[in-house]
């Protein structure tokens, strides 16, 4: 249910990144690097005033901090929680990175060994300097696939039914993204069985995160 005290400035913020659509930024370059789309994903994010605007979404608080300096590639750590319980994150990733050509890039999510001993390392991301890229665990087939616009933002999915998932019944696991540089991420994960029915996930749309 849509509250309306907040109708106001849940719209302003969604006029602001829908309006990045028709307006590229003056400074943006040509093609974009991996570097740059390291940058816009880095930093910590809340779906907090969506889900001050909307019942159907939880407060959640994501977090994306660059790991491993010293090693070729580049590589992210991810964590997501709910903002009432920042500790048990209910997600933990790392997020490898790769330019596919232009501005074509893709995603690769891992699974990380020992995922407990991490929770908080978004803060100290050194923490992660006692594994290394060979430890990591790929999600096959879950890789997202990007390509930046003439307006700056970065939009993709996964490739349809190749992420598998038995998580509350479902078969196979899709994910749809944007991330605008510096103001949000929106990510719509969601859970479908083997007839195509969406067994888990937000059903109105995607998750819109704004960077804190």
């Amino acid at each position: 249910m849509y509250r309306p005290f907040t109708l106001l400035a849940i719209s302003l913020v969604f006029t602001t990144c829908a309006s990045l659509n028709s307006t590229a930024p003056a400074s943006a370059p040509e093609k974009a690097s991996v570097r740059d789309l390291k940058s816009a994903m880095t930093g910590s994010f809340s779906s907090e005033l969506q889900a001050m605007a909307n019942d159907a979404y939880y407060n959640i608080v994501l977090h994306m901090a660059p790991i491993w300096p010293d090693q070729p590639g580049d590589y992210l750590y991810v964590e997501q929680a709910v903002a009432d319980t920042p500790t048990e994150p209910y997600r933990q990733r790392v997020y490898a990175l790769e330019r596919k050509g232009g501005n074509r890039f893709v995603s690769r999510v891992y699974e990380l060994p020992e995922p407990k001993q991490f929770i908080g390392a978004h803060e100290d991301p050194s923490r992660l300097s006692v594994i290394s890229p060979a430890d990591l665990i790929e999600r096959e087939g879950c890789a997202v696939y990007l390509r930046r616009d003439k307006s700056g933002i970065y939009r993709g999915q996964t490739k349809k039914e190749k992420c598998k998932s038995t998580l509350r019944g479902a078969t196979y696991a899709t994910s749809r993204v944007s991330i605008a540089p510096g103001n949000f991420v929106q990510s719509w994960d969601r859970g479908f069985d083997a007839e195509g029915k969406q067994v888990w996930g937000a059903e109105e749309g995607g998750y819109m995160f704004l960077k804190e």
